[in-house]
């Protein structure tokens, strides 16, 4: 009975709001208009944690889209699974006069499975919908509940979703039992939380937002996470898919994962084992015996992303992985642990927040969500190794800018403990050229162009290098700037080694690359690394200059130029410095040799908002000078 006056209080609740709601987009208040392609009118979410296995969390938004660029805001998607279920969809479109035009409900909703994708077996799914509106602006209002069998994964706050949106309201709600204990973690919002006792005797915790004004995009911002609001919240205790655990810390979380979901997984069949001990039987050095066994972990299993049962975050058995050859990356990282414990190596299970972004665990507030993806860290004694367990090219010790310099958790016997991946400098990032060419009198280009690309820059080419050699000369014709580019071979190797590198080389040929005017040849000194989009400016920016990875290009272009020729006009010498980076280009002529250098240097970090317009005229002297020519006339 006290269930269902509870259920019948806020079904009354709901209605009085609706009695009073009116989207007429004239309501909207001005200030919150500029660089807004769309604004939450009204956001309420509700999140009730019933019990340690059951949660309610109710989900009550109105978004009025002015264009096109926001239609993916009203891009509704809603996942579920066995123990996560969708009940109560309902939505109401109006138009720019808070009329009602049309309405939807779960029947309109699309169910799709393998919605990532890329996963081979799943049991998550995504209930989709987004509006077909013809006439802006329109305003889409919906809500629904999601029940869950558990209280680890509590939904996060995020007020605003990207750029370009504002709010006029938004609010969070959390109700539970007074002894359920949380640690939350906001972000960028200004706000400071309201806690409460409701009728029932239940702790309500209410952070609640207005008049958030749309941000505008900006090149070169720092990562999402950085600038938008957001709250977190996480239980002192609480049930997932049936197995219970506390944590208040990365270490206590850390040693969750390794007790309750990995342990007992890594055994293995004893020919296996047996296998792991002959293989490195001949090896002294731990890390050449880590080496060998991944290696052979690499040449005996693929990836696979497989989303069932504890599938996001409990790693299959490695058992299982060594009889069927493939696994997520959980399961091939417990499986290459298993392989190392067999000749006593040491490795830790590290979770990561991967991506080209560089996204860091929060220090100072451990939760589940923060991570994506699982890296293997191999601590020898001062020679700490990473590796990557789901690509079966990559090199073993290389990470690449899929998981470099970023704070990782690992989950080990004594706890967790966080660690921080290795960085790719500015001066590791390395793409080196040198091509010797020879311009004809009719100004055609010929020779041979060889290329290294180092650190980061390893897997530059790794789209064109597995294909045919067919694919690999579309796809290098496409990459380098040179008009009437004819490749006549190309060579791709990668060379495995301790600083791993790719190495390109390209025999060329392109007619008319120089251009025959009065008796002139003019071309250009930098034919293959050239600037050719400058920045954009950006009046009145806000964000702070972020450049997530810097590198170092140099390219040195040696010219036989054709008989009886010589140099009229040539590029001058170009030398920029900021603390940001630094720009080189000079151009000699010894004989009938004509040497173009240059050097393109971008260091990471973060500079203050004021650096962006020195940004922008830095990249617009380096597109000029990329872009200069060179003129021959005949003489001796």
């Amino acid at each position: 009975m006290k269930a269902f006056l509870t259920t019948l209080f806020i079904l009354s609740a709901i209605g009085c709001v609706k009695a009073q709601e009116n989207y007429d987009v004239s309501l909207i208040p001005k200030e919150l208009l500029p660089y807004a392609s769309s604004v939450v009118r009204n956001e309420e979410v509700t999140v009730e944690v019933k019990d340690f296995d059951n949660t309610l969390c109710h989900v009550k938004k109105a978004i009025t889209v002015f264009n096109k660029n926001g239609d993916d805001d009203v891009d509704i998607a809603i996942w579920h699974d066995k123990s996560r279920s969708i009940r109560d969809i309902k939505g109401v479109i109006y138009n720019q006069w808070g009329k009602p035009a049309g309405k939807f409900s779960e029947s309109d909703f699309d169910d799709d499975s393998n919605h990532d994708g890329f996963s081979l077996f799943t049991d998550l799914k995504i209930k989709h919908y987004q509006p077909k509106v013809a006439e802006y602006p329109y305003t889409i209002s919906f809500e629904y509940d999601i029940r869950s069998k558990q209280s680890l994964d509590l939904d996060n706050w995020h007020p605003i979703s990207s750029d370009g949106v504002a709010v006029e309201k938004s609010s969070y709600t959390l109700i539970c039992k007074p002894d359920f204990k949380i640690k939350y973690k906001q972000t960028n919002l200004p706000i400071n939380v309201v806690t409460g006792t409701n009728k029932q005797g239940q702790q309500t915790y209410t952070w609640q937002i207005s008049n958030l004004k749309a941000l505008k995009y900006e090149p070169y911002s720092p990562v999402y996470r950085a600038i938008m609001p957001s709250l977190k919240i996480v239980p002192e205790k609480f049930m997932y898919r049936g197995i219970s655990g506390s944590f208040t810390n990365w270490k206590e979380l850390g040693q969750w994962q390794y007790d309750k979901l990995n342990a007992g997984r890594q055994q293995l069949p004893p020919q296996t084992v047996a296998k792991m001990k002959e293989l490195t039987a001949s090896i002294t050095d731990p890390k050449a015996k880590a080496r060998k066994i991944y290696e052979y972990m690499q040449g005996k299993t693929h990836y696979i992303s497989i989303q069932v049962g504890i599938g996001g975050l409990q790693p299959f058995f490695a058992s299982d992985v060594d009889l069927q050859n493939y696994g997520d990356c959980k399961a091939l990282v417990n499986y290459t642990q298993a392989l190392l414990k067999a000749v006593d190596i040491e490795s830790y299970y590290c979770v990561v927040q991967a991506g080209n972004s560089k996204v860091s665990l929060l220090p100072d507030f451990a939760s589940l969500d923060q991570g994506n993806h699982v890296i293997l860290c191999l601590p020898f004694k001062n020679d700490t190794t990473f590796v990557e367990c789901t690509s079966q090219n990559i090199p073993f010790g290389f990470l690449g800018d899929f998981t470099d310099d970023r704070t990782v958790l690992a989950c080990t016997p004594q706890g967790g403990k966080l660690m921080h991946t290795p960085k790719y400098t500015t001066q590791a990032n390395l793409e080196q050229r040198k091509a010797t060419f020879t311009l004809s009198e009719n100004g055609g280009l010929s020779g041979t162009m060889v290329t290294n690309f180092k650190g980061a820059d390893y897997e530059e080419r790794d789209h064109v290098i597995y294909e045919s050699k067919t694919e690999q000369i579309k796809d290098l014709k496409k990459i380098y700037p040179i008009n009437n580019l004819e490749i006549e071979s190309a060579d791709l190797k990668q060379f495995k080694v301790e600083q791993p590198y790719t190495s390109e080389t390209l025999k060329i040929a392109a007619t008319d690359y120089g251009a025959i005017t009065d008796g002139k040849i003019i071309f250009l000194a930098n034919p293959a690394n050239r600037i050719t989009s400058p920045l954009r400016e950006v009046r009145n920016r806000r964000n702070d200059v972020y450049i997530n990875r810097g590198y170092t290009d140099e390219d040195e272009i040696t010219y036989t130029l054709p008989t009886g020729y010589k140099v009229d006009m040539r590029p001058k010498k170009v030398s920029i410095e900021k603390p940001f980076g630094k720009f080189e280009s000079s151009t000699t002529v010894n004989g009938d040799k004509l040497i173009y250098n240059r050097k393109l240097q971008i260091v990471d970090g973060t500079y203050s908002k004021d650096t962006y317009q020195a940004l922008v005229d830095f990249y617009q002297s380096v597109a000029d000078a990329d872009n200069d020519n060179v003129t021959l006339i005949k003489g001796n």
